[in-house]
């Protein structure tokens, strides 16, 4: 019998039909997955403590602040050994919930990051740090994302809110998040990736010059150079 406290979970039809996916939708994961499979033409879809999540078409507004946000990303990455990044890449995170982050920064598993890939080529597992962009306070971003995100060991959650022209950065302290402020030079240092460094001034006026300057001071920082050898060191241990 269904109650009020346990909501239904719909499975695929008797007839054998794969029913599409429709916001909204309460599935289990594998459910959720076989759903997706079968729309190619849908480029992303969530699963959100057992809900589907469906995004309208991307604008311009969302667009943009994506492209700046991986190239900022990006930039670290290149000069990082064990560290990869992906760009609306599948989660899989518990058995109800397989997000679509914009970006995100891992760990390489055998550097001693907590994420893996799994058989299925799907990133099993937190991430270090995850990013979305978000147009105001009030979405989803901000409140079952970040509860998920954060219970799950996400260590780093990033949110780059576009009407609201704010960037919250938050680090996963004793099991809670706590935003991460601006060093005195107004720039924010990650405390998971050192070197990870942010003018989120410039990135929020499209300053991507200034974006990458800042990062490179962070790559030539003591902690980055600390980190890179910490990181082939445990690589290394593993090859041994």
């Amino acid at each position: 019998m269904t109650t009020l406290s346990q909501p239904l979970i719909v499975e695929s039809s008797a007839n054998g039909q794969i029913p599409p996916l429709e916001n909204g939708d309460r599935l289990t994961r594998p459910e959720f997955e076989r759903r997706y499979a079968a729309m190619p033409h849908v480029k992303k879809a969530e699963l959100i403590e057992g809900v589907v999540y469906m995004p309208s078409p991307v604008s311009n507004d969302h667009a943009q602040p994506h492209f700046d946000l991986i190239a900022w990303l990006g930039f670290y990455r290149a000069a990082t050994p064990g560290i990869s990044g992906g760009d609306n890449g599948t989660l899989r995170l518990d058995l109800d919930n397989e997000p679509q982050p914009d970006a995100f920064l891992r760990i390489l598993a055998e550097y001693g990051g907590q994420a893996r890939v799994d058989a299925d080529g799907y990133v099993s597992g937190a991430p270090e740090l995850v990013a979305e962009i978000t147009r105001s306070s009030v979405s989803i971003d901000l409140h079952a994302k970040l509860h998920v995100y954060r219970r799950n060991g996400v260590r780093e959650y990033l949110v780059w809110r576009v009407e609201d022209r704010t960037i919250d950065w938050f680090v996963l302290r004793e099991g809670r998040y706590e935003l991460l402020t601006a060093a005195a030079d107004g720039l924010y240092r990650s405390e998971v990736l050192p070197g990870l460094w942010l003018d989120a001034a410039a990135l929020l006026r499209g300053d991507l010059l200034a974006v990458f300057q800042a990062v490179q001071r962070g790559l030539e920082s003591p902690e980055h150079a600390a980190f890179a050898r910490r990181l082939q060191e445990v690589a290394a241990q593993g090859r041994s």
